[in-house]
């Protein structure tokens, strides 16, 4: 998995590519985490990733809950629709802020 970071309008926006798994999921985790430090909203752009495992899943929900409590932000485009059934199936569709496709932020 690649994750390319820049930002827009004061904005965090980390953009990935590849497969979010158990060999990836620490890289992430690495990157995503201290950047919820309160100081801007986060963007997580899916438009890349093929693939989230369970791993992926703890990731993304230990950063949910930490941007919860820094008062951040933190959404995420561009998921796909298989990864999208996953959100559904799991109840992350509830829990993320998932931008739909075709609209923009």
């Amino acid at each position: 998995m690649t994750i390319n970071r820049t930002s827009r309008d004061g904005m965090a926006v980390f953009a990935l590519a590849g497969r979010l798994d158990t060999t990836t999921s620490p890289q992430l985790h690495d990157v995503l985490l201290p950047a919820l430090d309160g100081s801007c909203d986060i963007l997580l752009d899916f438009t890349g990733l093929n693939y989230v495992s369970s791993a992926g899943l703890r990731v993304l929900l230990a950063a949910q809950k930490q941007s919860n409590a820094a008062g951040v932000c933190m959404s995420l485009r561009g998921v796909c629709d298989e990864i999208m059934e996953v959100f559904d199936m799991t109840g992350f569709s509830d829990i993320l802020n998932i931008i739909p496709n075709g609209e923009t932020r």
